[in-house]
Formats: structure tokens, C-alpha cells, sequence
């Protein structure tokens, strides 16, 4: 039974938007499978790893067939489709419980297992709180705090991104408690105040697949999960159940001593002396002075790297260390002209913030060299 010819390019890209998130060695082997199902006139493809799931869908017209459906490897499925030549189609036939994959004069028997196997996610029940915002827009928060996510914490809660609704602002916040980052943006509409805990892996899949477009994203968050859908994706996530750092007491209101700096002056001047610091430890030195910064970084072996910058600043004399992996994150990850690097004393945190970006916050502990 033919259960689907098309374009390779249009196979592949439904089934491209859910195997992100597929596990390549599971304990369960149909969680490494995709299920592949026609079914009301659309051809739909899903993964989950019990814990996330992606669904694509794609309208197939008239005369589709009948509904029908099952798994098979998604890594192979992706992998022979990849490997097809360009703008050639596709067939996808179902024979005696395989797969097979026909193209001009190539042909793929895979295995299969029944779609009725399939975990999917239950229905969420009762949506709490909705919310529709750009693509891009949600886009461009995740990337300017995922990177501050821990992994593999023993505080489960810090490995994900909190995802706030409040008076009329989205804001995500990620710590692994050494650093926090922050970030919001207006929403149209005000919205009762929501908290959810997005998990980290959720939280990389949603920003490989938003869209760098003004197209909308529609977020719904439920009791125990959150649904994003955006074009014909929809990505379902449990939420992980913890209480998050209030980071309202992380962020430093009243910090004196700050300068200005160019980003990338500032990256390649770290980047340069990054290449001697300790590797284990990744210290980095700066001394502030008037009008000058000194950036050092040493190591076992008694090597050493000084950089100096030109700054404008005429406060106090200032010597603390950082962890150089930590800075070179954020300056990685705005995309601004310049920073503004604040700074209480040698004992306190680092307060990392954009001109253009009002709604930005990096917080940096400080570590001793």
C-alpha cells in the first residue's frame, strides 16, 4: 500500500523538525523511531522522548488515501532521504510490516513497529494561559539566555530556562549558579502572572526550530506541560517541577563603578588570552584603572597571557577574576556594538548589559585567582 510520493525535499523537511529530539541509543527502541501516518488528507510525523515531543504535519490534498500509519528508524528514514539526489520524489510504501523507501531505481526495506505503539503524549487538559508572540522574537530571548542553562545539575530546576507571563512583559531566565541571564520583551496583551520551568533539551530544540520570521508562535501553557505551535510544528514539553532562584535578588541595582567597552575588542582581547588560562579552572584577572583595563590569564605550566584595553573610566582602582568561559558566553551571544560591564567590588558579581537592549541582564560571579 502506497502510504505517501513526494519530493524528497518535502519528506525531508517535516521529518527534519522532529528527529532533533530522538535519542539515538534507548532503552525503548521505538523511541528512536518516528511514526510516519496519513491520516484526514495530511501527512503527519512525530517524535517524542517521553519527555518532548514534535509533531510536523503537512497537507496532502484530495485522494490522499486512506488514514494508515506506522514507526520506523528515524535516523535511517532521514539518512536515505538525505542521501537521495536533489528534486528527485519519493515513494513510502507499507508491505508485510516494512517500510519501503523507492526512488528512481533505489529501493530501502526498513523495519517497522506498529503505530498503535507509539507513546504520545496525552492531552494536556485545561489551557491556563496563551499567549501568541514572533517567531524571531521568542527566538532571539531564548538565545540570549540559553547559554546560561547548568547540565546535569544535581538542582534539576537549573537545568531548564524559566519562562515567566507578567504584566504584559515574556521573560526567560537561566542560571547554573555561577551566572544568570536574563531577558524580556512587551507581549500585546497583559496576562495573569505564569511560571513554568522549560527543560534545557526543550528549551535547544525550540531555537533550532523557530523561524527567523514574523510569523507568530503560539504558546499555551498548561498544568503540567507547555505547547508551542508555530507554521506546521507544534513542540509539547512537560515542565519540570521545582521552585527557580528568585533572580530578581541576583540582578545589582546600585553598582557605581562601570565603563563601556567594544564587544568584539573585547571578545578577541579574551579570546587571545583564553588560550593560556588554567584548564581547569579558567580564571581570568582584570584590573581596572584609570582609563584602562589589564586582562591576564596564567596557568600550570607558568605561562602567562596580559592583555590591555583602553576603557573610559575614572573610579576606583578595581581588581577581581572571572571565569573566562563565562564572559566570553555573553559576548558570544549579544550582538551589540558595545557592553557596559558594572561592578560593585572585588567580592561582588559583574553586571553585563547592552545599550540597545534595555531588557538584558548577565550577572557574573566573581571567582579567586
Amino acid at each position: 500500500m502506497k502510504l505517501v510520493q513526494l519530493e524528497r525535499d518535502a519528506l525531508l523537511k517535516p521529518l527534519q523538525a522532529v528527529t532533533g529530539i530522538v535519542e539515538k541509543r534507548h532503552t525503548l527502541p521505538i523511541l528512536s523511531n518516528v511514526l510516519v501516518e496519513r491520516k484526514q488528507g495530511a501527512l503527519m510525523m512525530m517524535a517524542t522522548d517521553l519527555e518532548i515531543q514534535v509533531a510536523a504535519r503537512m497537507e496532502l490534498g484530495k485522494g490522499a488515501g486512506e488514514d494508515a500509519g506506522l514507526t520506523v528508524s528515524a535516523r535511517k528514514l532521514q539518512e536515505i532521504l538525505r542521501a537521495l539526489p536533489e528534486g528527485t520524489e519519493a515513494t513510502l510504501d507499507v508491505q508485510n510490516n516494512r517500510l519501503q523507501v523507492r526512488s528512481g531505481k533505489s529501493r530501502f526495506n526498513l523495519q517497522t513497529l506498529p503505530a498503535a505503539d507509539f507513546p504520545a503524549m496525552a492531552e494536556p487538559g485545561a489551557v491556563q494561559a496563551t499567549v501568541s508572540m514572533p517567531q524571531k522574537a521568542l527566538r532571539d530571548l531564548l538565545l540570549l539566555v540559553q547559554y546560561a542553562m547548568a547540565q546535569q545539575d544535581i538542582r534539576y530546576y537549573l537545568n531548564g530556562l524559566l519562562l515567566v507571563l507578567d504584566a504584559g512583559q515574556v521573560k526567560v531566565v537561566a542560571t547554573d549558579g555561577h551566572r544568570l541571564s536574563y531577558a524580556a520583551r512587551p507581549l500585546g496583551a497583559e496576562q495573569e502572572k505564569r511560571e513554568v520551568i522549560l527543560p534545557r533539551k526543550a528549551v535547544l530544540e525550540l531555537a533550532r526550530l523557530l523561524a527567523d520570521s514574523e510569523d507568530a508562535v503560539t504558546i499555551e501553557i498548561f498544568a503540567s506541560m507547555v505547547r508551542f505551535g508555530f507554521g506546521s510544528t507544534v513542540l509539547t514539553t512537560k515542565i519540570i517541577d521545582g521552585k527557580f532562584p528568585d533572580y530578581t535578588r541576583v540582578v545589582p541595582t546600585n553598582y557605581q563603578k562601570r565603563f563601556s567597552i567594544q564587544r568584539q575588542a573585547l571578545l578577541q582581547s579574551l579570546q587571545r588570552a583564553a588560550i593560556l588560562s588554567n584548564e581547569k579552572f579558567r580564571g581570568v584577572r582584570w584590573t581596572v584603572s584609570a582609563n584602562t583595563l589589564r586582562i591576564s590569564c596564567t596557568n600550570n605550566e607558568q605561562e602567562e597571557a596580559q592583555e590591555e584595553l583602553e576603557i573610559a573610566y575614572g573610579g576606583e582602582a578595581l581588581d577581581i577574576g572571572f571565569n573566562i568561559t563565562y564572559v566570553l558566553d555573553v559576548l558570544n551571544n549579544v550582538d551589540s556594538e558595545a557592553v557596559e560591564c558594572s561592578f560593585g567590588d572585588a567580592n561582588s558579581s559583574m553586571l553585563v548589559t547592552v545599550p540597545e537592549n534595555r531588557e538584558f541582564r548577565y550577572v557574573v560571579m566573581p571567582m579567586r585567582i
